[in-house]
C-alpha cells in the first residue's frame, strides 16, 4: 500500500474533540513536574524543551493510529535531579539511550525481548510503575499546606466521580483551573511572558559529557525504556487497541530516532510509555488526534514565549499535578488485573518498585521460569 494512502487511512481515524482534548492532558503530571525541575536545578531550557516535546508528540501522532504519550526518560531525570547533570551531559544520555534501542528495534530483537519476557512479568511491571506513578502523585497532592485540602482533595473527588465520562474532560477541567489560579495567585508570572519567534539552537557536547552521561544515567535507563517504553507500552496498547496496537519494532524504532534528532539542539530525553498512554487514556483519549493537539499546542506555545513561560510554569498548583499522576498510575495498574500468575505479579512488582526494573523483571522472569520447570 502506497505511504500517502496509509497516512491517509490513519488519520481518518483520528478524532479532535472535548475528550480528546483532555485525554491529551492526561500524562501532564509526569511531564510538567520533571520537565520543570531539570530547568530549574540544571538549566534545561523550558522553551527548547517544549517545542521539541512538541514537534514529537506531532510526528508520533503521524506515526501511530493510537494515543502514543511522549514522556520524559525518568531515570535520567532522576540522576539529572538528585547528581545535578549539565544539560550536555543530560542530552548525551538520552542520545545515547537512543542510539542502543535504535539497534535493538532495527535488528528485530525488540520483539524478541516482548516474546521472552512472561506475561505476568510484564503486568508486574506495569502494576509498579502504576503504585510508583500513582505514589509520587500522592506525594505531591499531599504537600504540606492548607492546599491538599481546599484544592487537591475536591479535584480528587471530582476526577474520581467524571474519570469515565466521554462528557466531562476531566483533565482539561482540572489543567485549565489550574491555569487561573496560577494566573489569579501570581499575576507576576503573566506580566513576565514575553511574546517573540524563539527557535532551538545546536548545543555543544564534549568527550567528557558523554562518559558522564554514560555512566551515571543512560545505564539505568536503558533496561526502563525497553522495558516500559518498548515491551509494556506494546502490551498495554494490544490490551486497549488489538485492531491498532504497534509492534515492538516499530515502537523500538521510534524511540530510538527521536532523541538522535533533537538532542544536538537541546531537547530533553524523551521515549514513549505505558504510563503515559494509560493516562491519556484513563482522561479520555481513544485516537492520534489528541497527540495531534498536545503537539500543535506545545510547539505553539513554544515559539510565542519560549523560556519566558517558567514564571508561569512554576506557578502552577503542585497538588493538582499530583492529582493527574494519581489517576494516571491507577489506570496503569488496573491493566495488570488480566495477568495468569498473580505470584508472580506481585513479586515483579514488588521488585520494580524496592530495587528497581531491571531487578524486578530479572526476579519475576527467573520464577516464572522456576514455575515452568516445575509443571513439566
Amino acid at each position: 500500500m502506497p505511504i500517502w494512502r496509509r497516512f491517509r487511512e490513519r488519520m481518518a481515524l483520528a478524532r479532535f474533540s472535548a475528550p480528546e482534548a483532555s485525554g491529551s492532558l492526561g500524562d501532564l503530571g509526569t511531564f510538567l513536574p520533571l520537565v520543570m525541575g531539570m530547568a530549574r536545578q540544571n538549566g534545561l531550557d523550558l522553551g527548547t524543551a517544549l517545542f521539541f516535546a512538541g514537534l514529537l508528540n506531532l510526528l508520533t501522532g503521524l506515526a501511530f493510529a493510537i494515543p502514543m504519550a511522549v514522556q520524559p526518560m525518568k531515570a535520567i531525570a532522576a540522576v539529572a535531579l538528585t547528581q545535578g547533570l549539565t544539560v550536555p551531559q543530560i542530552l548525551a544520555a538520552g542520545m545515547i539511550v537512543s542510539a542502543v534501542v535504535l539497534v535493538l528495534g532495527w535488528l528485530g530483537w525488540a520483539d524478541r525481548l516482548g516474546r521472552l519476557i512472561p506475561d505476568s512479568v510484564v503486568r508486574g511491571m506495569q502494576l509498579g510503575l502504576g503504585l510508583s506513578l500513582a505514589l509520587k502523585g500522592l506525594q505531591m497532592a499531599g504537600a504540606p499546606g492548607p492546599e491538599r485540602w481546599w484544592l487537591a482533595l475536591p479535584a480528587a473527588l471530582f476526577g474520581w466521580w467524571f474519570i469515565g465520562s466521554r462528557r466531562v474532560p476531566v483533565a482539561l477541567v482540572i489543567f485549565v483551573g489550574g491555569a487561573v489560579l496560577a494566573l489569579f495567585r501570581s499575576p507576576d508570572a503573566f506580566h513576565s511572558l514575553r511574546v517573540g519567534f524563539h527557535l532551538p539552537h545546536w548545543i555543544s557536547i564534549l568527550p567528557q559529557d558523554w562518559w558522564v552521561a554514560f555512566t551515571k544515567a543512560a545505564l539505568p535507563q536503558i533496561p526502563l525504556t525497553l522495558l516500559n517504553s518498548v515491551v509494556a507500552v506494546c502490551a498495554l496498547a494490544r490490551d486497549l487497541h488489538p485492531d491498532r496496537a504497534p509492534s515492538e519494532k516499530k515502537v523500538a524504532i521510534s524511540v530510538g530516532a527521536m532523541n538522535l534528532l533533537t538532542g544536538w539542539f537541546g531537547g530533553m530525553p524523551m521515549c514513549h510509555g505505558a504510563g503515559g498512554l494509560a493516562g491519556q487514556e484513563a482522561f479520555g483519549a481513544r485516537t492520534q488526534g489528541s497527540i495531534l493537539m498536545l503537539g500543535a499546542a506545545k510547539l505553539l506555545v513554544a515559539v510565542l514565549f519560549g523560556s519566558s513561560l517558567m514564571a508561569l510554569a512554576l506557578a502552577f498548583p503542585q497538588t493538582l499535578l499530583g492529582v493527574m499522576l494519581v489517576f494516571s498510575g491507577i489506570s496503569l495498574a488496573e491493566a495488570s488485573r488480566k495477568a495468569s500468575d498473580f505470584g508472580i505479579l506481585l513479586l515483579t512488582a514488588a521488585g520494580c518498585i524496592a530495587l528497581g526494573y531491571l531487578v524486578g523483571v530479572l526476579l519475576g522472569t527467573a520464577a516464572a521460569l522456576l514455575a515452568v520447570r516445575r509443571e513439566a
